[in-house]
């Protein structure tokens, strides 16, 4: 026991010693902080724009929520209903019902294109035609500035997301697409999940303007309970008169986000390992300075009966110590800079611009943290070795 306490005060007054000293090389101390700091605020950055991605995706579906696709589609944008078909869809056992009957909206959308507010250039925006049950078969749907649209006119309403991304679409307005005008008559929040980037409109109205007959793309629901869902499922698969895909809500959304997350984490972490690999480096070259710096230290530190593990200890400690706080101040700068940006991007399953907001969360930082400290780990050990493997006599003749 003795032993291990005198081992830890070595490594502690080591330790002490070499953080002193970081005053006379605080020019490359400062880079190496500066570098590991840079990786952990890219890696972080860009992580949260797929955790914002993810999220945006994942809160608009409720487990008692399904939707009903042509069978094969993976996409609205590829699959088609007839007005019949989602007669049967309503009327399947499980759905809940209101006042007005089945909570469910026949849907479909087209793609505009609109400007963004940041660049001008134009981008790919969805325009929902939807029924009047729209907004309770969806959770968190709530109209905070102007009114409902009047069904069966050229009026609008527009989400939160779209609103702040794109030009054209504040509350009385006049929205012109080639030659249809719309009246933007309010807008609504979806507790910041994917409607938000949508446009909406009277189905009817949309399949008038765009020659879309009397067909549709989904429909979506609202069940009695989410025990309810295969029961519905299993109705409508097995029903001869349909040829349908059903699945929950939630499900749905977070297929829609997968190829765009996958890609968004990849390039995440190929940037930030490229940029961990020249952040190594500088932490060698501050460490292995330290070490050249305090070589006649570390000689009589082993004459006076310092241990070799007790240095090399010390070494690790103190780089481990540099990265991390590289790292504190990287993740420190993502989540200043970046958590809660509003933004869009691409969705390469429907290629129609989704809006969604930053998301710096305690785990994408620890993982940031974590990150700096293996930097730390893996430019620290090779000097540290080098400094617990000096020859006392020549390491003292040392200017």
């Amino acid at each position: 026991m003795t032993g291990v306490v005198n081992w830890l005060a070595q490594v502690i007054s080591i330790t002490k010693f070499g953080l002193l000293s970081i005053p006379q090389r605080r020019g490359a101390v400062a880079a190496t902080i500066l570098g590991i700091a840079g990786v952990v605020a890219v890696l972080v950055g860009v992580l949260s724009i797929a955790t914002g991605f993810r999220r945006a995706m994942q809160v608009s579906g409720a487990p008692d929520a399904a939707v009903v696709l042509r069978s094969g589609a993976d996409s609205e944008m590829v699959s088609g209903l007839s007005r019949e078909e989602t007669r049967v869809i309503a009327d399947a056992p499980g759905i809940a019902h209101g006042a007005e009957g089945p909570l469910s909206s026949a849907e479909l959308w087209v793609i505009i294109n609109l400007p963004k507010r940041s660049t001008g250039t134009d981008v790919n925006v969805p325009l929902r035609g939807v029924e009047a049950n729209a907004m309770k078969v969806r959770d968190g749907m709530k109209i905070v500035q102007g009114r409902m649209f009047d069904l069966g006119k050229n009026e609008v309403i527009v989400g939160t997301g779209a609103a702040g991304e794109f030009k054209g679409l504040e509350v009385g307005q006049t929205l012109k697409v080639g030659k249809n005008e719309w009246l933007v008559t309010g807008m609504f929040s979806a507790d910041g999940g994917v409607a938000e980037s949508e446009i909406w409109t009277d189905a009817h109205v949309l399949q008038e303007l765009y020659r879309r007959g009397d067909s549709f793309q989904s429909v979506y629901t609202r069940l009695n309970s989410p025990a309810d869902f295969q029961k519905f499922k299993d109705a409508l698969t097995s029903n001869p008169q349909l040829s349908v895909k059903v699945e929950r809500q939630s499900e749905f959304y977070l297929e829609q986000s997968e190829a765009m997350t996958k890609l968004i984490t990849t390039l995440g972490v190929a940037i930030a390992a490229l940029m961990a690999l020249g952040a190594v480096f500088g932490c060698l070259n501050t460490m292995y300075s330290a070490v050249a710096a305090r070589t006649r230290e570390m000689a009589t530190l082993r004459a006076l009966g310092f241990g070799r593990g007790a240095i090399l200890m010390s070494l690790l400690l103190e780089s481990l110590m540099l990265a991390v706080a590289g790292g504190a101040l990287g993740a420190a700068a993502a989540y200043f800079g970046f958590n809660g940006l509003q933004t869009s991007t691409m969705n390469f399953q429907t290629f129609s611009q989704v809006t969604f907001a930053f998301r710096v969360t305690i785990g994408l930082l620890a993982q940031g943290i974590l990150w700096a400290a293996l930097i730390g780990l893996c430019g620290g050990i090779f000097p540290a070795v080098r400094a617990c493997r000096l020859q006392i006599a020549p390491a003292l003749r040392e200017l």
